[in-house]
């Protein structure tokens, strides 16, 4: 007989006592309201779709052994009518409404405190008060805003079917807008390094940016290259260049010559967003093409010694977006967490700061609303600001494709193929395996295997992490990948949300993203044989 940890007996020592309180009960209940709701065992969740009606429903799978229940952020017309084997359309269709989930998943509470109370400031901003707070149950917090406070139609479209697209990007946008504020919060208070990477596998470069001054967005350090004409001596610059033994033709047309590497900076700040320079060494005055240009980047060049070092915020105290995806569950008010025992309490404002874990002791905890009816309308403006920002003033988002290096023929690909970080990830997880399943999944599917070996792979893959995913859930995700008309390529490498996460990666490969690695070496396969 397997050994029980002394996690799961403590937990299970009180899941009775204290589900059988009346008034835990009644918050669950109110909450289940038209949500799909799942009951977690320990380690394994419960069927889907499922949802709570009465308080016999709650002690019923607690006596089978219940410790926790999530609920889905998405409010449904009948939330037993939706399954895994329905398409966007048709989940869009049975969608009543959604709500505006905020996760805020840091390893440290005192960061997660921080974050939670500058962004209820900024929803009080936007005069939005009907918001919820709570304890996730271990080192995050929730903040929730009610879908009435949405409008029901908002430029010609339904609310409701706008999910995941107009979640997300509030999120977003409210990110950004605190994350100076944070940033200086968690400069005055003093970050502990050492921590950090102890938790979060994170070094102090990997946490400090440089940011612009002009549009506050991350820049990347890269070459500056200069050129002239072999011809006509005209001079060009580019930043963010790869140079290679093919030349580039000259950008007079009326000349045929090509150009010629002259000079390159390698210590270089480019920002992608607003095209703001500089050359770390302050000797390098880009060549320009024409008077135009050349006043454009003398005022870039002034500009750009206002560059300054800041916290990555977003990486140590992330705002999830994983959770605003269809069909998504997170813990429920008032449900226990397994890893603590501790209960997911609702808190006021004025209690975040002071909050403490020994406040969510479920044998002591006093009810309180998390989900509030809000005012009419009481988010549009939220709304509408937020999908400005989206279109307007953040960085264009990443294409899903992968530049010139990749190919769509992966014919003759074989495992010795893979780049390291699938070949880890191949090993199995311990953490973050649903994020894992997406990389893998997303990864096979687009090197052209029939369905029925990524089942296997898949498959195989998921009885070595530990402990493995629901049988039901990889079902699911095989089966709506492979409804998908187009493939989904997998996350690149700068996204952190993956393989720096998931500590596949102990650095960024040269490469953007796996396919590009694996299409390289099927080139070199090709050129030997």
């Amino acid at each position: 007989m397997e050994e029980v940890s002394e996690k799961e007996k403590r937990i299970r020592s009180i899941t009775r006592l204290y589900y059988s309180n009346p008034k835990v009960q009644e918050a669950l209940l109110f909450f289940a309201k038209d949500r799909e709701v799942v009951p977690r065992y320990f380690e394994s969740f419960g069927k889907r779709p499922d949802t709570l009606q009465y308080n016999s429903d709650i002690m019923g799978l607690v006596n089978k052994g219940a410790t926790s229940f999530h609920a889905s952020e998405e409010i449904w017309n009948d939330p037993l009518a939706i399954n895994s084997d329905m398409t966007q359309k048709e989940l869009t269709e049975c969608r009543k409404s959604w709500d505006l989930l905020i996760d805020i998943d840091s390893p440290f509470l005192d960061y997660s405190k921080i974050a939670a109370l500058l962004l209820v400031d900024e929803l009080e901003n936007f005069g939005i008060t009907s918001y919820g707070v709570k304890f996730s149950g271990s080192k995050g917090l929730h903040i929730i805003v009610p879908s009435s406070a949405f409008p029901s139609e908002f430029i010609g479209l339904k609310t409701k079917d706008m999910f995941p697209e107009w979640p997300r990007a509030i999120v977003e946008f409210l990110m950004q807008k605190i994350k100076p504020k944070f940033s200086l919060k968690l400069k005055e208070q003093g970050i502990n390094f050492d921590a950090v990477k102890e938790r979060m596998n994170l070094s102090k470069e990997d946490l400090v940016s440089i940011q612009c001054p002009n549009c506050n967005n991350s820049v990347n350090k890269t070459n500056f290259v200069e050129f002239a004409c072999e011809k006509c001596n005209n001079p060009y610059s580019r930043p963010d260049f790869k140079v290679t033994k093919k030349k580039l033709k000259c950008m007079d047309e009326s000349c045929s010559g090509f150009l010629e590497v002259k000079r390159i900076n390698e210590d270089y700040l480019f920002c992608n967003n607003c095209k703001t320079k500089l050359s770390l060494n302050q000797n390098i005055i880009p060549i320009s093409r024409n008077k135009i240009q050349e006043s454009k980047e003398s005022r870039n060049s002034l500009i750009a010694n206002e560059f300054k070092e800041d916290i990555k915020t977003e990486d140590i105290a992330p705002l999830d977006l994983v959770l605003v995806a269809p069909r998504h569950l997170f813990r429920m008010p008032y449900s226990l967490h397994e890893k603590t025992s501790l209960s997911s309490v609702v808190l006021d404002k004025e209690e975040i700061l002071s909050f403490t874990p020994s406040n969510a002791n479920p044998l002591k905890i006093i009810i309180k609303h998390f989900y509030k009816q809000a005012k009419e309308n009481e988010a549009q403006y939220l709304l509408e600001t937020s999908l400005n920002w989206k279109s307007t003033n953040q960085p264009k988002e990443e294409k899903r494709r992968i530049s010139e290096e990749y190919v769509a023929d992966y014919t003759g690909v074989t495992e010795e193929m893979y780049p390291q970080s699938i070949k880890k990830l191949l090993k199995g997880l311990q953490e973050g395996r649903k994020r894992g399943l997406f990389v893998l999944l997303t990864f096979l599917r687009c090197l052209n295997y029939p369905d029925d070996y990524v089942s296997q792979k898949i498959h195989d893959w998921n009885k070595l992490n530990d402990p493995p995913l629901k049988e039901g859930y990889i079902k699911s995700q095989l089966d709506w990948h492979s409804k998908q008309k187009k493939k989904i390529l997998p996350p690149n490498y700068s996204n952190d949300s993956f393989y720096k996460d998931l500590k596949i990666i102990d650095k960024v490969p040269d490469a953007k993203n796996p396919l590009v690695e694996v299409s390289r070496k099927l080139r070199k396969s090709n050129l030997n044989q």
